[in-house]
């Protein structure tokens, strides 16, 4: 079996409290054929002295950046790998993460993949050819989304003008190109921990729709059929919140 050598890119800024649990999951990996890039943003509490113990083990930058995604831009610039994955500060592996991930990439010949991943339950099964009219898209960019780097030469990388849900918008580009071929695994191959409290949670619930939509909108989707979604999303966060009361 060809063991495709793996980029992981962690962007980091200010996480004292998770870096060394996300770094310890990709360094205690079964499968040994990676490199790991840390990129950090300039931080000011003690990430960047937890981050400088594992210096020979990994690659590490210290920069500003102008958002999450020009750090993840300047990791994808620095790799070396065939296959790229993205693994948010406060996320982590399981163990056999990226054995599981080349297997996939080796036995269905694909260009992309998304594992699944375990949030508050297990979510799997991305179906790309829903994207354009279902209410919620992918479960997870961060630790389950692998994509071969080669695709980025083509597609282009993340744009930077989004300030969140710019991962959404590669995917539309991604999608579009019909010659790539790309799987989600299967339930039980669950690659990491996602954790339910990063960037994009931050944001009031109708200002992240509002980006999900400008995405879509600027991928092609049709204006009045995205105002109507925007309010059925709108409509079904406001009647979970009172069923949850």
């Amino acid at each position: 079996m060809k063991k495709n050598k793996i980029t992981i890119i962690t962007p980091v800024k200010n996480d004292e409290k998770n870096i060394e649990k996300t770094i310890r999951s990709v360094l205690d990996q079964s499968y040994k054929n990676f490199e790991y890039i840390v990129v950090d943003g300039k931080s000011n509490d003690g990430t960047l002295k937890i981050i400088k113990k594992f210096r020979n083990k990994l690659k590490y930058f210290s920069k500003k950046d102008k958002n999450l995604w020009d750090a993840i831009n300047y990791g994808i610039k620095k790799s070396s790998g065939e296959v790229i994955c993205i693994l948010n500060s406060n996320d982590f592996f399981y163990k056999n993460t990226l054995k599981v991930a080349n297997r996939y990439f080796n036995d269905f010949k694909l260009d992309y993949l998304f594992g699944a991943i375990k949030k508050n339950r297990i979510f799997y099964k991305f179906e790309p050819e829903k994207l354009s009219y279902r209410l919620n898209i992918y479960p997870s960019h961060s630790c389950s989304f692998f994509i071969k780097k080669k695709l980025h030469k083509m597609i282009g990388l993340y744009n930077t003008n989004y300030d969140y849900c710019s991962d959404y918008d590669l995917f539309y580009r991604l999608f579009k190109n019909k010659r790539f071929k790309g799987m989600s695994t299967k339930k039980n191959d669950v690659f990491g921990k996602f954790n339910m409290h990063g960037m994009s949670s931050k944001l009031p619930f109708y200002k992240f729709y509002y980006y999900e939509m400008k995405i879509r909108y600027n991928n092609g989707q049709n204006l009045i059929y995205l105002i109507f979604l925007y309010l059925i999303k709108i409509l079904n966060k406001i009647r979970n919140l009172f069923i949850s009361i």
